[in-house]
């Protein structure tokens, strides 16, 4: 069984050991209400309820029930960055769904995760703290336990969390650094598709131009940067195609697919604080090859 251990500062001297947990960890409710019923916390190895007040120095021990998803483990290659006992960092490929669907049980990250657990001889449930679309590639963080998902969203949604895309765009974007900030929705429950539109989500994506393409085969292209300051379903890929700046590749919001076959997007970087270690962490995944070489394409052809 898993466990976290918290050691009690001064400044938390007079504190009970509930309200220590509550300041330190992002465990539900519906957990919290599991460790007073099933006597999942210690004091200093010692079983203790949470009405206790530890003194500075003391030990505050809390045990993760083992749990485990349900996904059939399949052979889906994982290219894994980063790892210890409470997240993976995945740099997925393009092609390759992230969670189970209706329309996708099967061929998932999440099956191939359940493959690496059992190859390593690790149980957890799978939980992603953040997706990407099919045919988006980078990085995607797995969360080993309820309480490394929860802080983790609670960093998102206080947009403490910086995410970075790379993304190759058709035409010559002019400006080397701006933002858009415009809502976006989807006009229909039956398409996938999302719009500018007033009655959206409010969406910030800061965009700074990385290179600049004048190809005589292809036409001009962009290789872009952006920060997402929101996180809405396909907000770049809707951001930067409203602006008349199609991501290349990206067929459902009218891109060409000469220079490459998918939307040539890619999420490089991210920066969080650890969710239980509390280290600010920071990691980048390289271009993919079919990204690289359509920008080696349009070098070569300048």
């Amino acid at each position: 069984m898993a466990k976290y251990e918290h050691i009690v500062t001064e400044d938390e001297t007079g504190l009970t050991i509930n309200q220590i947990l509550r300041q330190n960890y992002k465990f539900s409710s519906r957990f919290r209400t599991k460790m007073k019923y099933q006597s999942l916390v210690d004091l200093n190895g010692s079983p203790a309820p949470g009405y206790i007040r530890p003194e500075a120095g003391d030990v505050i021990g809390v045990r993760l029930p083992e749990e485990t998803s349900d996904f059939p483990p399949e052979d889906i290659p994982l290219d894994i960055i980063y790892e210890d006992d409470d997240l993976i960092l995945i740099n997925k490929q393009p092609g390759v769904i992230v969670h189970p669907t209706k329309g996708h049980p099967h061929h998932t990250i999440a099956n191939g995760v359940m493959k690496y657990m059992e190859e390593t001889g690790q149980v957890f449930k799978v939980r992603f703290a953040n997706r990407i679309d099919m045919d988006t590639t980078g990085i995607i963080i797995v969360a080993k336990n309820a309480n490394a998902q929860n802080d983790l969203a609670d960093q998102m949604r206080h947009s403490t969390v910086i995410k970075k895309y790379i993304a190759l765009v058709q035409g010559n974007v002019t400006e080397d650094h701006f933002t858009i900030d415009l809502p976006v929705g989807r006009p229909s429950q039956e398409s996938i598709r999302r719009i500018v539109m007033d009655e959206g989500k409010n969406a910030l994506s800061e965009v700074r131009v990385l290179e600049r393409f004048c190809s005589e085969e292809y036409g001009p292209h962009t290789l872009v940067e952006v920060t997402l300051h929101t996180g809405r379903t396909h907000q770049i890929r809707v951001h930067l195609s409203h602006i008349g700046h199609i991501i290349a590749g990206d067929e459902l919001y009218g891109g060409s697919t000469e220079l490459i076959a998918r939307q040539a997007l890619h999420a490089y970087h991210i920066e969080f604080t650890h969710p239980a270690t509390r280290e600010y962490m920071s990691f980048d995944a390289g271009l993919p090859d079919d990204i690289l070489q359509a920008v080696a394409a349009l070098r070569s052809d300048e």
